[in-house]
């Protein structure tokens, strides 16, 4: 009897084993005998002990639903972040169309009538015009080209009247200089470096391949004095710099 008292007040643990619940306990006591969780005959005798009053019996059961899906200590989960920048090219020229109307104003020939024959009616000197600009430059591969609407001609005039060929001619050539800070790296990073786009007297056009870039631009236009005399007139010619992404 005093062992059953004693088992009536002990203190009851509840635990989890990792999960895996604790077999099914079932414990007899007779007098001085004592079984744990007996099996085929001795069981069914301590049940029928139990049956005819004699002896006591504890049973414990204890389940519970295991996880729905395995359990994972560590989880990782990869964010694919994506988004886009366009391909811009840029080139502050001003805020109207006055600010690309190069002028070069009267092209000075000599009109003296105490010239030597030789020299009569040529250019005094060669016609300059500065362009700057401060914003300039492409954030992708890109192209910078310059194109003199009338080729190689240069400056024409368009309403010559008759001259002696061999003498007067009426156009006036002239070259073009870009200069900026770029790279012609189109395939990884490179340092930026002085870039020169050169279009001769002689030529029509011409290009220059570059990476992203950006940074101020100078441009230089300069007609050499002719070879012939001018025909007096206008002369005009659109000369254009693109910046192309590719």
């Amino acid at each position: 009897m005093k062992t059953i008292l004693r088992s009536a007040v002990a203190a009851i643990a509840l635990v989890s084993m990792g999960g895996v619940a604790q077999a099914d306990q079932r414990h007899y006591a007779a007098g001085p005998v004592a079984l744990n969780n007996p099996s085929g005959l001795v069981g069914w005798g301590a049940e029928l002990s139990i049956l005819s009053g004699i002896g006591t019996r504890y049973t414990a059961k204890a389940d519970a639903p295991g996880d729905l899906t395995p359990a994972t200590p560590t989880v990782s989960v990869a964010f694919k972040l994506t988004g886009k920048v366009n391909k811009d090219c840029s080139f502050y020229a001003g805020n109207n169309s006055d600010a690309t109307n190069i002028d070069f104003g009267v092209i000075g020939v000599r009109t003296g009538n105490n010239e030597n024959v030789n020299s009569a009616f040529e250019m005094v000197g060669q016609a300059e015009a500065d362009i700057e600009t401060l914003t300039a430059g492409c954030n992708f591969n890109n192209t910078v080209a310059i194109t003199k609407g009338n080729g190689a001609q240069g400056l024409l005039n368009a309403a010559p009247g008759g001259y002696d060929s061999d003498e007067f001619q009426a156009n006036i050539p002239y070259k073009v200089q870009a200069r900026w800070q770029g790279t012609s790296s189109q395939s990884g990073p490179v340092g930026s470096s002085n870039q020169v786009l050169d279009v001769d007297v002689n030529a029509a056009s011409d290009q220059l391949l570059q990476g992203a870039w950006r940074s101020s631009m100078k441009i230089d236009i300069i007609a050499p004095r002719a070879t012939k005399a001018l025909v007096a007139g206008n002369y005009a010619d659109t000369m254009t710099l693109t910046l192309t992404a590719s």
